[in-house]
């Protein structure tokens, strides 16, 4: 697929309904033709019991974009994305607000994507840094 922000912001917004994008409220906010980036807000909804934000959200965010980011490479009528693994290390924590996932493509293979997920916050500190390989497969038919 040829870069449009445009399209491609709207391909996030589009795909991310009724999924648990939706649920924890991320936003697709700006693409370019290397990166994507999206926002999370840090309240009670993605809290651990300590009041934290928790890490399960922080990589939900960042293998969300991340995935997301490559399909900038793909075309989608013929392929499809697969998060194959992620790691992630939380250096801060944040109790409220909102986070930033910016996905930068590291490797760019034609059947391995291997992205770098910095998550920040309004500040720009450093959260979390995260690291997904994604796989790309050809589409297959969806049974009902």
């Amino acid at each position: 697929m040829s870069f449009d922000k445009e399209q491609i912001l709207k391909l996030c917004r589009d795909f991310s309904k009724n999924t648990l994008m939706e649920t924890l409220e991320i936003e697709y906010i700006d693409a370019g033709p290397d990166f994507l980036k999206a926002k999370m807000p840090v309240n009670s909804r993605v809290h651990q019991p300590m009041g934290l934000l928790h890490g399960g959200a922080t990589v939900a965010l960042a293998e969300s974009v991340g995935s997301a980011a490559s399909m900038i490479f793909i075309n989608p009528e013929k392929q499809e994305v697969r998060g194959i693994e992620i790691s992630a290390n939380h250096v801060k924590s944040k109790r409220n607000g909102i986070v930033y996932a910016t996905a930068k493509i590291i490797h760019e293979g034609r059947s391995i994507h291997l992205w770098e997920i910095r998550i920040t916050d309004e500040n720009d500190n450093l959260i979390s840094i995260c690291k997904l390989t994604n796989m790309i497969l050809p589409k297959r038919e969806r049974n009902a």
